[in-house]
């Protein structure tokens, strides 16, 4: 089981009892991998051929101590920033562990990523080295004399490059005494997926995961116990859940590198082969898994499921409910604080709500003033500034933005919420989603989970539209199940069946049948998007 000390009985209780405990001396990679048995299970690992390994602590730590060794002799010291373009395998792992024994910054890269991304990280972050799978290395090669700080490229999975992982690391020595890092030292870098520009890095570090009390509390990881991610490790939704956040409690989890698009029916498969107990996804592909035909194909025994990213539609939750008895706990967060709010087993979960802020993290919906906004009101969630371990160093090299942003008493997520009675926290959407009808001010998110209620809509997206008489009116982007035809009667009954659920004035006056919705990499609808489409739409009528 996991070493807690103790698990509340109620959220109250659990929040009074709560003490941030953050040693001087910290580092991710003694946390996470250092610290266990070497024989203990760390990794049950598939990929979409059908190959399977499992892998101990043990093993994990001898390879990323022969990779720390490599990053050594090729000139890496601490503080450099060392990049990694690589899918989600053992070895993968063991190099972002070895890179945090080191006491460098790990920037995990994308698969995903264009081209263009991937040179932007690469540049900004100063990389020293870079580790590459094989099947990257002509688009690293094309932009490589662009990346002035870029010394060495390490080939993973084949031929290439300046060095080749498996040689380097099979003759690199097995023994490395981690860093005895801060801290406060820098640890990780993460670039934020920006409406405007291009992506800004966030620095975190080493104390970043004892912020993680998700996995304690959210999560209620249990070391006997197989923990799933589906999210890709590119980002803190992927690589936290998927290794760092688990493996500090000790808990195995079970990776799957596949190829292509997210296929949920694998993901059931995967779940119900290794008897997975604990999962964490995405509402994105949560709510693709409950597109499933016959879920009861599938025998799970899932005892716990967690999700975030964005709002989990609370049809969602009752499908998983009704299919395998699991309640998923939907929580909140950003790259930059993670998790503010969340559900926890010791409180009533109410669909549809983020739950209650986490403990040892000091949030408040505030106003334009910052005063706290009125039980019911919309306020943006704000975080008390450098209240809890997660709180980052800043942006990466650009000081004036971590002033504006990180340097005064709060730091604003741009999100907007409401507040019930009993103290839930209800997500309406981004400050600049916010739709304001003859006045009225109006959060997307109710509205899309009330289409998304209808039994012939798959996903949903609601954006204002200017109006001359209202200001703006509520306009959905609608996605049809299959087999559903778009139709001047159907768009009435989905008009209606909003109306019956919530305020007169925020039902759709505008439908739009669509193929499918923008989103980001990571699945979050980009709804600036339709916006941007509606303006150049008008200005071309």
């Amino acid at each position: 089981m996991t070493d807690r000390k103790w698990f509340p009985k109620t959220y109250d209780e659990m929040v009074a009892e709560f003490r941030w405990e953050v040693p001087e001396r910290y580092n991710l990679a003694a946390d996470t991998v250092d610290k266990h048995p070497e024989g203990k299970l760390a990794m049950v690992w598939e990929d979409w051929r059908g190959d399977h390994r499992e892998v101990t602590f043990g093993e994990v730590r001898d390879t990323a101590n022969r990779v720390a060794n490599v990053l050594a002799s090729l000139g890496v010291e601490p503080g450099d920033r060392v990049a990694c373009l690589l899918p989600s395998t053992p070895e993968t792992a063991a190099a972002f562990t070895g890179v945090f024994k080191l006491g460098a910054i790990l920037l995990s890269l994308s698969m995903l990523y264009g081209d263009e991304g991937i040179e932007h990280r690469l540049r900004d972050s100063g990389a020293k080295v870079l580790i590459a799978h094989h099947d990257a290395l002509q688009r690293v090669a094309d932009m490589r004399s662009r990346v002035d700080t870029l010394e060495t490229v390490v080939v993973m999975g084949g031929e290439g490059g300046d060095v080749s992982f498996a040689d380097a690391v099979a003759q690199a020595p097995a023994d490395f005494t981690t860093l005895d890092t801060r801290a406060d030292d820098p640890a990780q870098l993460y670039y934020s997926s920006g409406t405007t520009g291009m992506a800004k890095g966030i620095l975190h570090a080493h104390r970043y995961l004892i912020g993680h009390n998700e996995f304690e509390y959210a999560h209620d990881v249990r070391d006997d116990e197989l923990f799933h991610s589906t999210g890709e490790w590119a980002w803190i939704a992927g690589i936290v859940p998927g290794i760092l956040g688990p493996w500090r409690f000790g808990t195995p989890t079970v990776v799957y590198q596949r190829k292509g698009a997210f296929a949920p029916e694998d993901t059931l498969a995967l779940l119900e082969r290794h008897a997975v107990g604990n999962l964490f996804s995405t509402p994105t592909a949560l709510r693709a898994i409950a597109t499933v035909a016959e879920p009861g194909r599938f025998s799970l025994r899932l005892r716990h499921a967690c999700s975030a990213g964005e709002p989990l539609n609370p049809e969602v939750i009752r499908w998983f409910a009704d299919s395998y008895g699991t309640t998923i706990f939907d929580y909140y967060g950003l790259t930059e604080s993670y998790p503010l709010c969340s559900n926890y087993p010791t409180m009533q979960v109410r669909l549809g709500s983020m739950g209650k802020p986490a403990p040892g993290w000091d949030v408040a919906l505030l106003d334009a003033r910052e005063e706290p906004v009125a039980e019911g009101e919309m306020g943006e969630i704000c975080l008390r500034a450098r209240s809890n371990p997660h709180y980052p160093l800043g942006y990466w090299n650009r000081p004036q933005d971590t002033e504006e942003v990180f340097g005064g008493e709060w730091f604003h997520t741009k999100d907007v919420a409401r507040t019930d009675p009993d103290g839930y926290v209800w997500y309406e959407g981004r400050n600049d989603d916010v739709i304001i009808a003859s006045g009225f001010r109006i959060g997307p998110f109710e509205v899309e989970s009330s289409l998304v209620e209808h039994p012939k809509v798959i996903e949903a997206a609601v954006v204002g539209v200017p109006d001359p008489q209202r200001g703006s009116v509520v306009k959905a982007y609608v996605v049809l199940g299959r087999g559903i035809e778009p139709s001047g009667e159907l768009v009435a009954e989905l008009q209606q069946h909003v109306r019956g659920r919530l305020a007169a004035y925020a039902y759709p006056r505008a439908v739009e049948f669509v193929d499918d919705l923008p989103k980001t990499l990571t699945g979050k609808i980009r709804r600036n998007d339709l916006r941007e489409a509606e303006r150049e739409r008008k200005q071309q009528a």
